[in-house]
Parts: C-alpha cells; structure tokens; sequence
C-alpha cells in the first residue's frame, strides 16, 4: 500500500542494513509502523529474525510512511528495501527520486500508480484523510492503469507474455476499504471476479471470494487427508515450512559439532537430597530461596576451577589448546524461537545471589526474543538443565567451539541405599559430554565427581558460593 506524493517530496528507501556477524538475510516478525504514520529518525519499524536473536529495526529517515515491503514471515535479503518514506519538507534528490520523463514504467510502478489513483478517487466509503474527489494534476504524469479497461472488450490474441506477468496486472478496487478488507481476509485482489461498474472489484465481491477461498481451502485439507495431492512415501503432505534464520543457524551450529568433534558422554546419578532441604532454608525473610539452576552452575564453577581444560576451546588448527583465566558459561534455553544459548561473562566471579538475579533476567530476556546477538556468543562452558523440560537425562550435543557440556536431569524422589536401608531420597542424573580431544574420560569423571561431591555435600563448598 502506498499514499500519494507530489514532485516537491523526497521519497527514501530504507533497504536492510548488514545486522552483523556477515548475516545475509532476516525473518520479518512484524511490522511496528502502517502506511501513512509519520516517523522519526531511528523509530523502530519492524521486528525482524536474524540467526541469533530478534531485533528491533530502526528507521534512518524520517517522514511519512508510504510504502512497506514484506509481509509477516517473509526473509528479506540485506540489502532489499524495507519500507518508503516520503520527506514533505525536503526536495527530491538524484537518489531517491527520477525525473517522471527519464522513468521506465514497469507493471508494478502502474499497479501502485493505478491504485493511488483509485484512492483518491474514493466511492463514498473513504478511510480517515482520504478526499473523494482528486488533487488537480501538476506536470506530466505516467498513465495510470484505472483509466483503461482491465478486461478487453474482445479476446485478443495471444502474447508471449509470461503467465505470471498477466496475473499481476492491474486490477480497479475503488475504495480503500474494499482492498483492506481483502487483505485483512487474506485476499489476492488478483484472484477476485469482479462484477462492479468497469470492472471493479465490490465489497460483495470480496466476500463471495472468501467464502470460496474458505471451501477450496477444505477441498484442499481434504485431498491432502486423503493422499490424492502431494504424497511423500504414501503419505499425504500438510505443508512445507521454510526454516528460519535461527533454525538454520542452529542447525549449521549441531552440524558442525557432530562432524568436527569425537565426542564422549560420562554420566552418574547423584543424591540431592541435602541441597534440596538446605536451598528451602536459604530463602532471606521475605525473599525467595535461589533457583536450582544458580546453585548448579555455582557448583560446576568450582569444579571447573580443578579441571579448567574443560572450560577451554581448541584452536581453528585443532593443535592447541586455548586456556582461559575464567569461565564464560552459556545456559541453554528453551524459547519459543528454539534453542538459545545466552551466555554469562566471567560467570566464575559470580556469586550464588548474583548468578540468580542474572540467569532469571537472561531467561526472561530469551524467551521475550529480545536477546542481543551479543549476548549469545563466547561461552567456554555450557549447562543445560533439561530437567525443567521433565527428562531424566540426554544425550547432550556440544555447543561449538565450546569443548564440553554437562546436562543435568530432573530432581525427583527414588528409592535409594542408605547405609543398608532402602529411603527415599532426590536423585538426578548429570551427564557430561566432552571432546576427547582435549583430555581422556579419567578427567572428565574427576570432573564430575566433583561436581558430585558438591551436590552431595554443600556445605562443604560454604564461604565459597
């Protein structure tokens, strides 16, 4: 959709800027602006998908909208147009804007002419700002589509033109709330009979299409149910879903880690018992106890502080091994978008109470889609407690170029051996996988052990967390 401009206006093309990282392309997940606001320098205007986080995109110019290019779910290539924007107090420059008679009409410059002109004309049902009668005509103008018939009065002869082509030719809806109401219903104009004077497309016509639209759509689910349309392996194909950014993202990430690296999972049950009972006591008056997850993280820190090769990456070359003087943990996050691994900075200088505060905002921040690209890179070490999702334990894949992960499965009650009686107690499963390229299972399970040890025994770890 698009509102008219004079020749005094400059009209700017905001196209999609490089978001980073050598990003090629972002999902569309929704419009902030419409056609005809009037914006500021650096409004955000959309919310758009990269393959690391959803990002609010702010607009460089400012003015009134007048064209927006994309719908919901559509990937826009960096570099493609986003939206239009005419500036009514500046002058046209050489960059936004062509002499009317340099310019080589297209089809799609006379559909979007075809339609200015059919929403100044107006039909009596007009959206607030739109005039029912026509601004005099100022200079030479491009012939606009709505004066011609869309249909011919004979059958002409064949043309060489592409069928694709034909179908998006100009078509006269001449009120803007008619085209709205087909968009709104998910219309193509395109596709709509037209019974009106001239050919026109009425309301009445755009209902009758959506009703059709809606039993076709059933015809369709149909065929598909019963395997008479697209079939794969004798079943029938509901849709095909492009994935997104961040799926593929994702994917590359898994993918390279199950090729690269010759992984190797250590795992034990441990008895949780006493850090279940000791965490409800540590709840300040007034306050809430710390999460599961900041004692654990909290505990595996420690334990990296003996096995810190665990907490390290290995060079592109895979011939040496980088240590660090600390700790960059990332906790796997499970988000509507998928998964998602934000990280910590410098987590091991982090206490329990502020390792707390930070994993509640950072899961809060996740699964908002809000999270900065920034804050999704340079982990050392990744924990995953998959026990929030109801599993025991899994078979965790490394997070690249991390070196290991450790998995930690849901506390519940089991029968347990305790100094020969059987007792109930809260046992969990830690499972840990790491490249064995950098160290051999005997580090590993020392580390875990550790890990175990402080589990077991918290209070063995006090004036330390």
């Amino acid at each position: 959709m698009s509102t008219p401009t004079t020749s005094a206006q400059a009209t700017h093309v905001f196209r999609l800027p490089d978001l980073g990282e050598g990003l090629t392309e972002a999902g569309l997940v929704q419009w902030l602006v419409a056609v005809g606001d009037t914006i500021v320098t650096d409004q955000p205007i959309a919310e758009v998908e990269t393959a690391k986080s959803v990002v609010e995109l702010p607009s460089p110019f400012a003015g009134v909208v007048t064209a927006l290019h994309g719908t919901v779910g559509d990937t826009i290539d960096v570099g493609a147009p986003v939206l239009e924007v005419v500036d009514p107090t500046a002058a046209p420059h050489a960059d936004d804007v062509s002499a009317p008679e340099e310019q080589e009409t297209t089809p799609t410059e006379i559909e979007h002419e075809a339609y200015r002109e059919e929403e100044r004309a107006g039909s009596g049902n007009v959206l607030i700002g739109y005039g029912t009668t026509a601004p005099a005509a100022k200079g030479r103008r491009r012939p606009s589509a709505a004066a011609t018939p869309t249909l011919p009065a004979s059958p002409a002869p064949e043309r060489t033109t592409p069928e694709s082509a034909r179908d998006r030719r100009p078509v006269a809806v001449r009120s803007p709330l008619v085209r709205r109401l087909a968009r709104d219903l998910g219309l193509d104009v395109h596709a709509i009979t037209a019974t009106g004077p001239d050919g026109a497309i009425t309301r009445a016509d755009v209902l009758q299409a959506a009703v059709e639209n809606a039993v076709d759509g059933a015809a369709a689910h149909h065929r598909v149910a019963t395997g008479s349309d697209e079939t794969v392996d004798g079943l029938g194909v509901v849709s095909r879903e492009r994935m997104s950014p961040l799926r593929r993202a994702v994917s590359a990430t898994l993918t390279r880690s199950r090729s690269e690296i010759p992984e190797a999972t250590v795992w034990v049950d441990v008895d949780a018992t006493e850090l279940w009972d000791l965490r409800a006591r540590m709840a300040p008056e007034g306050g809430r106890a710390p999460s599961v997850t900041a004692l654990l993280a909290r505990f595996v820190l420690l334990a990296l502080e003996d096995f810190p090769v665990l907490a390290s990456r290995l060079s592109e070359s895979g011939e040496e091994v980088i240590s660090f003087d600390g700790v960059n943990l990332g906790i796997a996050a499970d988000t509507e978008r998928g998964l998602l691994v934000p990280v910590l900075p410098r987590a091991h200088a982090l206490t329990v109470d502020q390792l707390d505060t930070a994993l509640r905002e950072l899961a809060a921040t996740a699964r908002a889609g809000s999270m900065p690209p920034e804050r999704l890179r340079g982990s050392t070490f990744t924990l995953n407690n998959y026990g929030g999702l109801g599993v025991d334990g899994s078979a965790a894949i490394i997070n690249h170029p991390d070196v290991a992960i450790l998995g930690i499965g849901r506390i519940i009650e089991r029968p347990w051996v305790v100094e020969g009686a059987i007792v109930v107690r809260r046992i969990a499963q830690l499972s840990l996988v790491f490249d064995h390229r950098v160290c051999d299972g005997g580090y590993a399970a020392g580390f875990l052990r550790r890990v175990t040890e402080l589990i077991e025994h918290p209070l063995r770890a006090y004036g330390r967390i």
